[in-house]
């Protein structure tokens, strides 16, 4: 199917031109929210032009949020919060040192720089912990004050507040980190072009290969038994409905586009409906039930750095914020009925 003859959403999408590449994007309960990577945070709706100095003089690296505030790590080795209304706090300062990672869940922060990590807690308290070697991947378990760090040659599992921290070898480079919403599984992306997996349970292994590109982008499905992922010219789609996740089962492709590589993925937060980005910066929705496939960004007239970086869905499922490398930016809100 040609870009011309895909059903189209793209009247209902509101363009923003942030001038700045897009780190990351999210909501701060109903407020849209960009991380651009001159510092800034951007706030508000399209009419809307509120920036937070959150970097001020430093670039943004990294980011995530909770759904109140957005978490930044910049290349001054500071990490900031900064909620909806701009108000900002410096929950960190490593100084000398980049951010490489954070992660955020109800409250609690984590951080990484260079082979340190540090979980800051709801009220305020933080733990460090040295690894192996550099942690580019952070993630909270869904349930309890519990982390999950990728770095070379495996994992390290972590209660910041109890216990021996507990690893997970696997040879590689291991980069960015996800944990199922069950909790049963930690996935991460790699350097050489797949992901790998443990069942937390007993630590058994998944391996995931056949990717053109590396895997940079991962969301779960609101149920948990998909994980959709980037690094090929398809949104590829695992299972983990069973107790062996993926493993002896295929998984599904949407999206395909010959030569066009897949850069972002974000599931609908309730309906088995996962957003694209591809590189060129065109934008898709698909349903994975019956792999129908809806238009929301043409690709852009210059595909120089047109790469989409961000997608995030509000906590309804009604609205889709989207943001490129080169600037570009949008809001799409999906018609009732």
């Amino acid at each position: 199917m040609t870009v011309s003859e895909y059903p189209s959403l793209t009247a209902a999408v509101e363009p923003l031109a942030l001038g700045e590449p897009v780190v990351a994007a999210a909501w701060l309960a109903d407020t849209p929210a960009f991380a651009l990577a001159d510092g800034s945070v951007r706030l508000g709706e399209v009419h809307e032009d509120r920036r937070a100095a959150a970097h001020p003089d430093a670039a943004i690296l990294v980011a995530a949020s909770d759904g109140r505030r957005l978490i930044t790590g910049g290349d001054d080795g500071r990490v900031v919060a900064t909620d909806e209304t701009g108000e900002m706090e410096t929950l960190a300062a490593e100084q000398g040192k980049w951010i490489d990672a954070v992660a955020a869940q109800e409250g609690a922060v984590a951080w990484s720089a260079g082979r340190n990590i540090r979980a800051r807690s709801a009220k305020g308290e933080v733990k460090s912990l040295d690894l192996p070697s550099t942690c580019r991947g952070l993630a909270f378990f869904p349930k309890g004050y519990r982390l999950a760090a990728a770095h070379y040659n495996g994992a390290t599992l972590w209660f910041p507040n109890a216990g021996k921290p507990e690893s997970l070898a696997w040879s590689g480079s291991h980069i960015d980190a996800t944990v199922s919403p069950d909790g049963r599984f930690l996935i991460t992306s790699m350097q050489e072009n797949t992901l790998h997996g443990w069942r937390i349970a007993d630590a058994k292994h998944m391996r995931m290969a056949g990717y053109p590109g590396k895997t940079r982008s991962l969301s779960w499905s609101s149920d948990g038994k998909w994980l959709a992922t980037s690094g090929a010219d398809a949104c590829i789609i695992w299972p983990f409905s069973g107790k062996d996740g993926p493993m002896g089962q295929s998984p599904r492709e949407c999206g395909v586009r010959t030569n066009v590589p897949v850069t972002r993925v974000a599931f609908h937060p309730a309906a088995l409906v996962v957003s694209i980005g591809f590189d060129d910066g065109l934008i898709m929705i698909s349903r994975i039930t019956d792999g129908s496939e809806l238009l929301v960004r043409r690709p852009a007239e210059d595909p120089k750095n047109a790469r989409i970086s961000a997608l995030a869905w509000d906590r309804k499922g009604a609205r889709l914020l989207f943001g490129a490398e080169n600037g570009d930016a949008g809001l799409l809100t999906l018609p009732r009925g």
